[in-house]
Protein backbone atom coordinates (compact mmCIF):
# COMPACT_ATOMS: atom_id res chain seq x y z
CA UNK A 1 0.00 0.00 0.00
CA UNK A 2 1.51 3.20 -0.82
CA UNK A 3 0.89 6.73 -2.62
CA UNK A 4 0.76 6.27 -6.91
CA UNK A 5 1.49 9.13 -7.93
CA UNK A 6 2.06 9.82 -12.29
CA UNK A 7 3.88 12.51 -13.91
CA UNK A 8 2.99 14.45 -16.88
CA UNK A 9 6.66 15.55 -18.95
CA UNK A 10 6.95 19.58 -19.66
CA UNK A 11 9.67 20.27 -21.83
CA UNK A 12 12.04 22.87 -19.96
CA UNK A 13 15.08 21.92 -17.92
CA UNK A 14 17.43 24.53 -16.29
CA UNK A 15 20.44 24.32 -14.56
CA UNK A 16 19.16 23.81 -11.01
CA UNK A 17 17.26 21.32 -12.08
CA UNK A 18 19.61 19.54 -12.99
CA UNK A 19 21.61 19.81 -10.29
CA UNK A 20 18.85 18.47 -8.28
CA UNK A 21 18.61 15.53 -10.49
CA UNK A 22 22.35 14.80 -9.83
CA UNK A 23 22.46 15.20 -6.05
CA UNK A 24 19.52 13.31 -5.84
CA UNK A 25 21.38 10.60 -8.01
CA UNK A 26 24.37 10.69 -5.41
CA UNK A 27 21.90 10.47 -2.49
CA UNK A 28 21.17 7.09 -4.26
CA UNK A 29 24.20 5.62 -5.10
CA UNK A 30 25.57 6.71 -1.41
CA UNK A 31 22.00 4.33 -0.30
CA UNK A 32 22.94 1.48 -2.33
CA UNK A 33 26.18 0.99 -1.18
CA UNK A 34 24.94 1.66 2.17
CA UNK A 35 21.96 -1.52 1.98
CA UNK A 36 24.68 -3.10 0.28
CA UNK A 37 27.06 -3.47 3.05
CA UNK A 38 24.59 -3.84 5.73
CA UNK A 39 23.52 -6.64 4.16
CA UNK A 40 28.02 -7.80 4.42
CA UNK A 41 27.60 -6.70 8.23
CA UNK A 42 25.08 -8.69 9.48
CA UNK A 43 26.02 -11.60 6.98
CA UNK A 44 29.43 -11.42 7.90
CA UNK A 45 29.86 -11.43 3.86
CA UNK A 46 32.90 -9.67 2.05
CA UNK A 47 33.19 -6.78 3.95
CA UNK A 48 35.58 -4.50 6.13
CA UNK A 49 33.84 -5.10 9.44
CA UNK A 50 30.85 -6.72 10.15
CA UNK A 51 28.97 -6.67 12.94
CA UNK A 52 30.71 -9.16 15.04
CA UNK A 53 34.60 -8.11 13.93
CA UNK A 54 36.44 -5.34 15.47
CA UNK A 55 38.00 -4.31 19.06
CA UNK A 56 36.69 -5.76 22.00
CA UNK A 57 35.22 -3.70 25.15
CA UNK A 58 33.58 -4.53 28.04
CA UNK A 59 30.23 -5.75 27.26
CA UNK A 60 28.17 -3.35 29.05
CA UNK A 61 30.02 -0.06 27.51
CA UNK A 62 29.44 -1.85 23.75
CA UNK A 63 26.18 -2.54 24.53
CA UNK A 64 25.44 1.31 25.25
CA UNK A 65 27.71 3.01 22.35
CA UNK A 66 25.71 0.04 20.10
CA UNK A 67 22.35 0.87 21.19
CA UNK A 68 23.05 4.77 21.19
CA UNK A 69 24.09 4.63 17.57
CA UNK A 70 21.06 2.26 16.36
CA UNK A 71 18.90 4.99 18.35
CA UNK A 72 20.95 7.85 16.23
CA UNK A 73 19.67 6.37 13.75
CA UNK A 74 15.76 5.56 14.31
CA UNK A 75 15.71 9.51 15.69
CA UNK A 76 16.78 10.98 12.85
CA UNK A 77 14.86 8.20 10.45
CA UNK A 78 11.39 8.69 12.06
CA UNK A 79 11.44 12.34 13.12
CA UNK A 80 12.55 13.95 9.69
CA UNK A 81 9.76 11.59 8.31
CA UNK A 82 7.33 13.47 9.97
CA UNK A 83 5.15 16.04 8.23
CA UNK A 84 6.14 19.15 10.66
CA UNK A 85 9.33 18.45 10.22
CA UNK A 86 9.35 18.16 6.60
CA UNK A 87 7.35 21.56 6.40
CA UNK A 88 10.48 23.26 8.53
CA UNK A 89 12.80 21.81 6.28
CA UNK A 90 11.71 22.88 3.46
CA UNK A 91 11.83 26.24 4.40
CA UNK A 92 16.01 25.92 3.78
CA UNK A 93 15.61 22.37 1.45
CA UNK A 94 13.79 22.56 -2.07
CA UNK A 95 11.10 20.31 -2.25
CA UNK A 96 12.66 18.65 -5.00
CA UNK A 97 15.51 16.96 -3.02
CA UNK A 98 13.61 16.98 0.70
CA UNK A 99 13.37 13.43 -0.28
CA UNK A 100 17.13 12.73 -1.42
CA UNK A 101 18.38 14.95 1.46
CA UNK A 102 16.47 12.18 3.70
CA UNK A 103 17.52 8.98 1.89
CA UNK A 104 21.11 10.85 2.54
CA UNK A 105 20.72 11.57 5.90
CA UNK A 106 19.54 7.79 6.67
CA UNK A 107 22.64 6.85 4.98
CA UNK A 108 24.92 8.17 6.80
CA UNK A 109 23.86 7.24 10.00
CA UNK A 110 24.11 3.68 9.32
CA UNK A 111 27.78 4.85 7.96
CA UNK A 112 28.48 6.11 11.38
CA UNK A 113 27.20 2.30 13.30
CA UNK A 114 29.62 0.48 10.51
CA UNK A 115 32.37 2.68 11.56
CA UNK A 116 31.50 2.80 15.93
CA UNK A 117 29.85 -0.39 16.14
CA UNK A 118 31.48 -2.27 18.90
CA UNK A 119 31.29 -6.03 18.71
CA UNK A 120 30.03 -8.74 21.10
CA UNK A 121 31.33 -12.09 20.07
CA UNK A 122 29.93 -14.24 22.81
CA UNK A 123 27.33 -16.44 21.32
CA UNK A 124 23.46 -17.17 22.20
CA UNK A 125 23.43 -19.76 19.53
CA UNK A 126 25.13 -21.53 16.81
CA UNK A 127 23.73 -23.79 14.48
CA UNK A 128 25.78 -26.69 13.31
CA UNK A 129 23.25 -28.73 11.07
CA UNK A 130 24.12 -28.08 7.64
CA UNK A 131 20.28 -28.16 6.73
CA UNK A 132 19.33 -26.05 9.68
CA UNK A 133 22.20 -23.13 8.71
CA UNK A 134 21.32 -23.70 4.89
CA UNK A 135 17.62 -23.09 5.95
CA UNK A 136 18.53 -19.69 8.11
CA UNK A 137 20.83 -18.32 5.38
CA UNK A 138 18.00 -19.00 2.80
CA UNK A 139 15.77 -16.66 5.24
CA UNK A 140 18.01 -14.31 5.40
CA UNK A 141 18.06 -13.79 1.93
CA UNK A 142 14.65 -13.83 1.48
CA UNK A 143 14.23 -11.23 4.40
CA UNK A 144 15.87 -9.02 2.17
CA UNK A 145 13.90 -9.99 -1.17
CA UNK A 146 11.02 -8.97 0.44
CA UNK A 147 12.14 -5.93 1.29
CA UNK A 148 12.91 -4.50 -1.87
CA UNK A 149 10.49 -6.29 -3.84
CA UNK A 150 7.99 -4.11 -1.29
CA UNK A 151 9.74 -0.66 -2.40
CA UNK A 152 9.55 -1.04 -5.92
CA UNK A 153 5.74 -2.04 -5.42
CA UNK A 154 5.13 1.34 -3.91
CA UNK A 155 7.43 3.06 -6.35
CA UNK A 156 11.19 2.52 -5.65
CA UNK A 157 12.03 5.79 -6.89
CA UNK A 158 9.91 7.86 -5.46
CA UNK A 159 10.49 6.40 -2.15
CA UNK A 160 14.36 7.15 -2.26
CA UNK A 161 14.05 10.46 -3.34
CA UNK A 162 14.97 10.12 -7.37
CA UNK A 163 10.86 10.87 -8.61
CA UNK A 164 11.10 14.00 -6.91
CA UNK A 165 13.57 15.56 -8.44
CA UNK A 166 12.61 14.33 -12.11
CA UNK A 167 9.19 15.96 -12.04
CA UNK A 168 11.39 19.31 -10.99
CA UNK A 169 13.69 18.82 -14.27
CA UNK A 170 10.57 18.57 -16.15
CA UNK A 171 8.75 21.15 -14.47
CA UNK A 172 5.91 18.61 -13.57
CA UNK A 173 3.17 18.24 -11.13
CA UNK A 174 2.81 15.13 -9.40
CA UNK A 175 -1.08 13.99 -9.61
CA UNK A 176 -3.01 13.14 -6.56
CA UNK A 177 -1.65 10.47 -4.14
CA UNK A 178 -3.97 7.02 -4.58
CA UNK A 179 -4.40 4.18 -2.26
CA UNK A 180 -2.84 1.02 -3.76
CA UNK A 181 -2.47 -2.21 -2.04
CA UNK A 182 -0.38 -4.60 -4.56
CA UNK A 183 0.49 -8.02 -3.84
CA UNK A 184 2.52 -8.26 -0.66
CA UNK A 185 0.63 -5.53 0.60
CA UNK A 186 -1.99 -7.54 0.27
CA UNK A 187 -0.78 -9.90 3.20
CA UNK A 188 0.88 -7.31 5.06
CA UNK A 189 0.46 -3.71 5.64
CA UNK A 190 4.25 -3.53 5.85
CA UNK A 191 5.94 -6.12 4.16
CA UNK A 192 8.96 -3.98 3.70
CA UNK A 193 9.41 -4.13 7.80
CA UNK A 194 8.35 -7.60 7.86
CA UNK A 195 11.71 -8.18 5.32
CA UNK A 196 13.76 -6.55 7.91
CA UNK A 197 12.57 -8.29 10.86
CA UNK A 198 13.50 -11.67 9.09
CA UNK A 199 16.97 -10.56 8.18
CA UNK A 200 18.00 -9.18 11.46
CA UNK A 201 16.94 -12.49 13.14
CA UNK A 202 17.45 -15.30 10.69
CA UNK A 203 20.94 -16.61 10.93
CA UNK A 204 23.03 -19.62 11.93
CA UNK A 205 25.37 -17.74 14.76
CA UNK A 206 23.52 -15.51 16.71
CA UNK A 207 26.43 -13.38 18.71
CA UNK A 208 25.55 -10.90 21.44
CA UNK A 209 26.11 -7.87 19.58
CA UNK A 210 23.64 -9.17 16.46
CA UNK A 211 21.10 -9.62 19.08
CA UNK A 212 21.15 -6.57 20.34
CA UNK A 213 21.16 -4.73 17.00
CA UNK A 214 18.42 -7.48 16.12
CA UNK A 215 16.47 -6.57 19.65
CA UNK A 216 16.78 -2.87 19.28
CA UNK A 217 15.65 -2.68 15.57
CA UNK A 218 12.83 -4.61 16.13
CA UNK A 219 11.52 -2.20 18.44
CA UNK A 220 12.50 0.23 16.64
CA UNK A 221 10.41 -1.37 13.64
CA UNK A 222 7.17 -1.54 15.74
CA UNK A 223 7.39 2.15 17.30
CA UNK A 224 8.45 3.36 13.61
CA UNK A 225 5.15 1.43 12.37
CA UNK A 226 2.90 2.76 14.85
CA UNK A 227 3.77 6.69 13.71
CA UNK A 228 3.70 5.64 9.96
CA UNK A 229 0.30 4.29 10.44
CA UNK A 230 -1.26 7.06 12.15
CA UNK A 231 0.25 8.96 9.05
CA UNK A 232 -1.69 6.96 6.62
CA UNK A 233 -4.74 7.00 8.36
CA UNK A 234 -4.34 10.87 8.50
CA UNK A 235 -3.75 11.33 4.81
CA UNK A 236 -6.39 8.08 3.45
CA UNK A 237 -8.54 8.17 6.34
CA UNK A 238 -11.61 5.31 6.30
CA UNK A 239 -9.88 3.61 3.03
CA UNK A 240 -6.34 2.76 5.77
CA UNK A 241 -8.90 1.75 8.48
CA UNK A 242 -10.72 -0.34 6.57
CA UNK A 243 -7.53 -1.87 5.63
CA UNK A 244 -5.86 -2.04 9.20
CA UNK A 245 -9.18 -4.27 9.61
CA UNK A 246 -8.24 -6.55 6.67
CA UNK A 247 -4.77 -7.18 6.85
CA UNK A 248 -2.29 -7.37 9.41
CA UNK A 249 0.40 -5.02 10.32
CA UNK A 250 3.64 -7.67 10.29
CA UNK A 251 2.46 -10.73 10.13
CA UNK A 252 0.89 -11.95 7.47
CA UNK A 253 -3.19 -11.87 7.59
CA UNK A 254 -6.33 -11.71 5.71
CA UNK A 255 -9.02 -11.23 7.08
CA UNK A 256 -12.52 -10.65 5.81
CA UNK A 257 -13.95 -7.36 5.49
Amino acid sequence: MNADSTLKKAPRSTATNLLYLLYSLSSYVIFLLTFLYLIGFLGALSVPKNIDSGEYRHWLVATAIDVALITLFAVQHSVMARESVKKKMSRIIPVPIERATYVLCSSLALILLFILWHPIPTMVWSVQSEVLRALLNGLYWAGWGIALVATFLISHFELFGLKQAYPSLYKTQPEPLNFITPFLYKIVRHPMYLGFLIAFWATPAMSVGHLVFALTCTAYIFAGTHLEEKDMVRVFGKQYLAYQKQVGMLLPSRRKP
